[in-house]
Parts: C-alpha cells; structure tokens; sequence
C-alpha cells in the first residue's frame, strides 16, 4: 500500500493535485505506518464504512461474477474454475452483457446530508 501511495504522490503532487484515494477497511490499510506515510505525502485517506460492500464498485463485479459463473457450480479443478472466471470476465466486454452491467456498476449512489466518513 505505501508503494502505491509513493507512486501516486510522484504521478501527482509535483503537479499539486490533491490527492483522495477511497479505501475499504482492510486491516492492513489502517496500520500506523500506512497512515504515516499517507500523511508525509499529502495523501488524504477517505476509507468507506464498515460493512457497505455496495459503495465498493469491485465488489459488485464479484457478486455478479459470482453470480454468473460460480453459482451453483463445482469446478474439479482449478483450471476449470480459472477458465470461468476468465470467461465471466471476458463477458464483461461483450455487449449482451453491458446494459446489466452498467446498471450494476453505475455510481448513483443515495447521498446523506451531515454523513460521517472517517477522513484521515
């Protein structure tokens, strides 16, 4: 993570972009040194509340991955199972599929007036 955050300060502040970057709340993002870091680069962590996959748009493309090629179905062998998660993937490029995606990726999410995020 502190990679990340060092790469994305040399891309960015030189130019004095500000710099949010929207975090789950894995443990490993939250310790001290990544916190520290953040702050000695200028990077404002903005992490999303616990328990709210939906605002977490990678988690909506696994739940309809999952949906699509895991659902139900036993995979003897991990080529198999990479083979249709590679498909599912493959899929998401395919027009068929777009309209349901995009309803399910879009960024229209309900706004609150006075929420509280834990901004760092």
């Amino acid at each position: 993570v502190c990679e990340l955050l060092e790469n994305i300060a040399r891309k960015h502040l030189k130019d004095r972009i500000p710099v949010t970057i929207v975090l789950d709340n894995a443990r490993y993002q939250h310790c001290n040194y990544v916190m520290d870091k953040a702050k000695s680069l200028g990077i404002e962590l903005l992490f999303l509340p616990s328990y709210s996959p939906n605002l977490n748009i990678i988690e909506r493309l696994w739940k309809w991955m999952k949906k699509d090629c895991l659902n139900g179905k036993y995979y003897g062998k991990v080529t198999e199972f990479t083979e249709a998660i590679n498909c599912s993937l493959m899929k998401t490029k395919n027009k068929e599929y777009k309209n349901e995606l995009n309803t399910q990726l879009a960024l229209n999410f309900q706004l609150y007036n006075n929420a509280i995020y834990n901004r760092v």
